[in-house]
């Protein structure tokens, strides 16, 4: 007996010994309240929330066998993951489906995103060929890291989907960002972005995306239709005041008048039934979730590990402010969940697996560091 007590005590201080304790604790949190809300916003329907408990439960586990793997090990297989990843991005844009295009792949059993795929694999390429290279970059560097980031950008562009593509971009360019490149070059990045935005705006925009933009920048001239999205999410946030109407009691998704509330917009029935307390509350713990992965990737062993956790806590705070700004009309409505709220298999499992190669930095650095 006493055996068998020490076998799993010595099996429990093995589990523990490879996760982040704290960055965990904040993700379970945010998995609880998504689950709460999820609740609410689907009709009191259990079966979303159990389904998307299963998924969070792949997620956790894809989390806990990536913070097993040692940064080096991760670093070896780095082209190999990127390059397969980018195979089922091309499979997408010939069997794939989706409401403006094709963003998904069919399993049968569910459908699977490949785009989100790349919001993992592409900072790993990213620090993995920056880290071979004297820091900060020359313009060989530069560009041929640019190169690896348009690539997968590109194929996402073609589905299409902009809000990912922007996603997963950003996730490329943070890595130039933290191996030093001076902020000059991202000044002029913007401007030549700036610079072809007419051309963008006449020969490769759809009308839908069009559309978005316009409502953007002004919703009620359409209030019934295109700036509805927008109007209905702000009078959500609005209505929820200082405490909110209480969990269950939101009319706008209760009464539809949210659309995606169970997606896209679930912040919006966050804010409205639990208030700004609940969203300050929400806040805090994704907050919280970055600086513990900017802290993991400040003490990280090698300059890999630092790029690569340090791009994908930094990417972690784009995706809360892109779906924050589009449900409160500060941003375009681009189709980017709110991370660990919004319902969805692929995009949940593919951040617990980003926060799990996270964890996996600061499990193997020094003992010192820790």
């Amino acid at each position: 007996m006493s055996l068998i007590l020490r076998w799993l005590l010595d099996l429990t201080a093995r589990f523990a010994r490879t996760l982040d304790w704290p960055l965990l604790a904040a993700l379970l949190a945010l998995m609880g309240i998504g689950l709460a809300v999820l609740y609410s916003a689907g009709g009191q329907s259990m079966s979303l929330v159990i389904a998307q408990g299963g998924r969070f439960a792949v997620g956790l586990g894809a989390l806990w066998a990536l913070s097993r793997v040692s940064p080096a090990q991760l670093r070896n297989w780095t082209p190999l993951v990127f390059g397969l990843s980018l195979v089922p991005l091309l499979a997408v844009l010939f069997i794939g489906t989706g409401k403006h295009g094709s963003h998904w792949i069919n399993l049968g059993v569910f459908y699977f995103q490949p785009a989100e795929l790349l919001k993992l694999s592409l900072p790993m390429m990213a620090a993995w060929y920056l880290n071979s290279r004297p820091l900060p970059p020359r313009l060989d560097t530069v560009l041929v890291a640019v190169a690896i980031i348009a690539v997968p950008t590109g194929l996402i562009l073609l589905q299409p989907d902009f809000g990912t593509a922007m996603l997963v971009a950003t996730s490329g360019a943070f890595a130039l960002y933290l191996s030093g490149l001076p902020w000059w070059w991202f000044g002029m990045a913007f401007a030549g972005v700036a610079a072809v935005a007419p051309v963008a705006w006449f020969w490769l925009l759809k009308p839908y995306q069009k559309d978005r933009i316009l409502t953007f920048l002004d919703p009620e001239s359409d209030p019934l239709g295109t700036g509805w999205n927008i109007i209905q999410s702000k009078i959500a946030i609005g209505a929820g005041g200082l405490s909110g109407k209480g969990w269950g009691q939101g009319s706008q998704s209760h009464l539809n008048y949210i659309p995606e509330h169970t997606t896209d917009f679930i912040f919006a029935v966050l804010s409205e039934e639990f208030g700004w307390i609940g969203v300050a509350v929400v806040l805090a713990l994704y907050m919280f979730v970055v600086g513990r992965c900017l802290w993991i990737a400040a003490g990280a062993r090698d300059g890999y590990s630092r790029l690569l956790a340090g791009s994908l806590g930094l990417a972690f705070c784009v995706y809360v402010i892109v779906n924050g700004g589009m449900i409160a009309g500060l941003l375009p409505v681009v189709g980017v969940p709110m991370p660990l709220l919004s319902y969805g298999g692929t995009s949940a499992v593919s951040l617990l697996a980003g926060l799990g190669v996270v964890m996996a930095v600061r499990v193997h650095r020094p003992v010192h560091a820790r």
